[in-house]
């Protein structure tokens, strides 16, 4: 199985958090600030926002969640699309769906930034639900949780904190990263929805 696009951003966003850890210039050039977006034309945020992260924490959890589960999906995409290429486009792809209603929201509020690359994670994640909606998941890695049901909680969850926006954490991103992530496949391969609903109808657990 094909890991080596997983590995390759898994290395550039350690070595970009790292460095922008020892460097706040170099923080505040690459994360995302929809105010500095809308009036500077720095549309690089969008993307480059995913390579930084607020402290090693938020690295590694991000980073576990994209190893175990990138490298099926890329795995996956390689073999549905018929290229290398799919998976880091959906990536890409997935860093700037999960950013936009964050930047329609923010961008006349000079004092909102957002870094860490949760969006495109969640939309990673959620892709892999829909090849196999009844995988066990571990909650915080040791909590077992069928995976629909964590998608169905984790939604409710993202959508409900966003809405009260109480605390500094990327809820936004997180919701439109996963949808992102649970259409793109759908949408690119209609084919694969009926797999999916079969797959949803056979329930296993554990």
């Amino acid at each position: 199985m094909s890991s080596t696009i997983t590995f390759i951003i898994i290395g550039l966003t350690a070595i970009t958090s790292y460095g922008a850890f020892q460097n706040q210039d170099l923080m505040g050039r690459l994360l995302f600030w929809p105010y500095r977006m809308q009036r500077g034309q720095e549309a690089w945020r969008f993307l480059t926002h995913g390579l930084v992260h607020a402290d090693f924490q938020h690295l590694l959890f991000n980073m576990l969640t994209l190893y175990f589960f990138g490298r099926n999906i890329e795995a996956m995409f390689e073999g549905l699309f018929g290229t290398v290429w799919a998976y880091p486009l959906f990536y890409a792809s997935a860093l700037l769906a999960s950013a936009l209603p964050s930047y329609a929201k923010y961008r006349n509020q000079p004092g909102y930034r957002a870094l860490g690359a949760s969006g495109a994670v969640s939309a990673v994640l959620f892709a892999t639900i829909v090849f196999d909606p009844w995988q066990t998941l571990l909650l915080n890695f040791f909590i077992p949780v069928p995976a629909i049901l964590f998608a169905v909680g984790y939604v409710w969850y993202s959508h409900r904190m966003s809405q009260q926006a109480q605390d500094h954490i990327g809820h936004d991103a997180h919701l439109w990263g996963a949808v992102y992530g649970f259409l793109f496949p759908l949408l690119l391969k209609p084919a694969i929805l009926p797999y999916f609903w079969k797959q949803l109808l056979h329930p296993h657990f554990f």
